[in-house]
């Protein structure tokens, strides 16, 4: 269901909801129109059944939409977001008087286990790492993202977002606005500072060839970098490392998480460095961590 086709009262309602979801919690611009879209979807199927609008909602009607949903097969997580997205905005209506009683009570969420995340080892991102041809400005570039993102475990969104004035080398921190518009200082490391230097003082000038682009990695049209190009980037650099497990735009990231826990890290300290505001989130890469002790075991001992 597209917005022109949602009656103006509900659309108003739905916009409104938004709005204040987006003060309130920050939401990035993917949840909003995942919000946005299970809204409108069942907004026109409530028209289409009962003739009726999202604030005359009955319990009833929901489970009835939940249960359409599991006969077309709809996986769990998409049951559990859809869940999500009217629980939030029935008590969102119901703070606003909009509502004097729950359509949502009851209703219970399936149970999604997290899928442990692909990650890399070591030696994967050691030839990763060194895969670009930094005898070039846009190798030295890809060199220089690369170290940074497997320094610093930063989403795909934060690294391509960073601005010029956002890191310092002489302190060897980077400040990163993540989701929620929450700030967080992360360290470099000497490698990522190095490579970083370099790509500021010698491939940036170059790629830019004198345009203003405040973006710290920048494109040769002279503006940030995006985050398709980015990771075409990698897949790109990961074929010519010989790298033929699953990459995701998170890869780097799961892998920085892993190696420091590996390596004997707080699960405290990764979750700051993460800039996890739920410990729970973090706790899966203790999984992954322990996993890799199950392989050397099973690899290296005699019983195993």
């Amino acid at each position: 269901m597209t917005a022109s086709e949602i009656e103006p009262g509900d659309r108003a309602l739905i916009d409104a909801f938004q709005d204040a979801l987006w003060v309130e919690e920050g939401l990035s611009d993917n949840t909003q129109k995942a919000y946005f879209s299970d809204l409108a979807l069942f907004c026109g199927w409530l028209r289409s059944q009962r003739h009726i609008g999202l604030t005359e909602t009955q319990g009833g009607d929901i489970e009835a939409y939940l249960a359409l949903k599991f006969q077309q097969n709809v996986s769990h997580r998409t049951s559990a977001r859809i869940i999500s997205s009217l629980r939030k905005f029935y008590a969102w209506c119901l703070r606003l008087g909009k509502l004097t009683y729950d359509p949502c009570a009851g209703l219970q969420s399936p149970h999604i286990g997290k899928p442990l995340p692909h990650t890399l080892t070591e030696r994967d991102v050691e030839d990763l790492l060194s895969a670009p041809d930094v005898s070039t400005p846009l190798g030295l570039r890809d060199r220089a993202m690369l170290e940074v993102l497997y320094a610093t475990g930063l989403r795909v969104t934060e690294l391509i977002t960073l601005r010029i004035g956002q890191f310092n080398l002489r302190q060897g921190v980077v400040r990163v606005i993540g989701k929620g518009s929450k700030d967080r200082l992360v360290p470099l490391g000497e490698e990522a500072e190095t490579w970083l230097g370099r790509y500021c003082s010698e491939a940036r000038p170059e790629i830019l060839g004198g345009r203003q682009c405040d973006d710290l990695f920048v494109t040769e049209r002279g503006a940030g970098m995006t985050r398709q190009a980015f990771w075409l980037l990698i897949k790109r650099h990961a074929i010519t490392a010989g790298i033929h497990k699953h990459l995701s735009p998170h890869t780097l990231r799961h892998a920085f998480a892993t190696h420091l826990l590996n390596h004997g890290a707080d699960l405290r300290v990764v979750q700051l460095l993460l800039g996890h505001s739920d410990l729970s989130s973090t706790q899966i890469y203790t999984h992954v961590a322990q996993e890799r002790l199950k392989e050397l075991h099973s690899r290296c001992h005699p019983r195993g």
